[in-house]
């Protein structure tokens, strides 16, 4: 992996670090890697009204290993199916076009994970296993609110903390610095502004706005810890991922492996959400996890 980022002036204790210009590594991270082509196009004919199911299953099909993933999803004990499905056709015709485009975001998301890496508290596959686990709760909240686009939440939530990852890759020294100087009094994001220059929410935004994601799935990168500063279409997407966000650190499935985030009081207000709705929403996540197993394979 190529190294971008300078070293940190010489004694690594002191608060005297080297900042990163954002715009700079949102350059480099541009050049070096992008999702794959294919999820920008799955993601234009999912969106595309007049886009038939031989559209999408063309492009799913030109990625053997994605379709594999897609058939094994789709056989899976979370869809309990009454017979196997073995093409893609019939999975498409099964499942509609949103869910199928959220297994395969899912699916080329994971392959970022493939190199397991541990830097103190923080391991990758616990941070896949935080951003499934909030994509999952934020369409458990968004159902039980009776909101449109469900599936929309769960990619959201899936994509919410893709700018931790990408520190870990391409900012990996400095990103070891800022792991190691967690404590539980000092939320993530102004540790990271502090060594970094900026945060994972404004690395992640930036970075999705060049892979050209709609804009709700940015906003839910950029927001999910202060969802209240945004108030553009889909604000209640951005909540649902901020409330989800808090209840998965809950349940053990942290980022970065410590709980530090504050209640998103704000966010469940909006919500109207009342603590015995948080309660089942969070033992509902539990089955769902448990039911959802093979998402979590990278």
């Amino acid at each position: 992996m190529k190294e971008v980022i300078p070293e940190v002036i010489s004694n690594t204790r002191s608060t005297d670090y080297q900042l990163i210009p954002l715009e700079s590594l949102v350059e480099d991270i541009r050049d070096i890697s992008t999702l794959p082509e294919i999820a920008m196009k799955v993601e234009g004919i999912a969106g595309d009204p007049n886009a038939g199911i031989d559209d999408l299953k063309s492009i799913i099909e030109s990625d053997p290993a994605l379709s594999g993933r897609i058939l094994r999803t789709v056989n899976s004990a979370a869809y309990a199916l009454s017979s196997k499905v073995t093409n893609l056709h019939h999975a498409i015709s099964l499942l509609g076009f949103v869910e199928v485009r959220n297994l395969a975001f899912t699916a080329l998301v994971a392959r970022i994970f493939r190199e397991h890496k541990t830097v103190g508290t923080y391991r990758r596959e616990g941070l896949w296993r935080h951003m499934i686990s909030v994509g999952i709760c934020a369409r458990i909240i968004a159902k039980h609110l009776g909101f449109k686009g469900i599936e929309d939440c769960y990619l959201a939530g899936l994509l919410h903390d893709i700018g931790i990852i990408l520190e870990d890759q391409y900012a990996h020294s400095k990103f070891c610095q800022v792991i190691e100087s967690l404590d539980q009094k000092t939320k993530l994001t102004e540790t990271e502004r502090k060594i970094l220059g900026f945060d994972h929410t404004q690395l992640g935004a930036r970075i999705a706005e060049k892979w050209n994601f709609p804009p709700v799935f940015c906003a839910a990168i950029r927001h999910h810890h202060a969802a209240q500063e945004y108030q553009g279409e889909g604000s209640g997407i951005v909540r649902c991922v901020e409330v989800a966000n808090h209840i998965s650190a809950l349940k053990g499935y942290t980022s970065v492996g410590m709980v530090f985030i504050s209640t998103p009081i704000q966010a469940l207000q909006w919500l109207n959400l009342q603590i015995e709705d948080v309660v089942a929403i969070s033992e509902k996540l539990e089955e769902k996890i448990c039911r959802y197993e093979n998402l979590f394979e990278e």
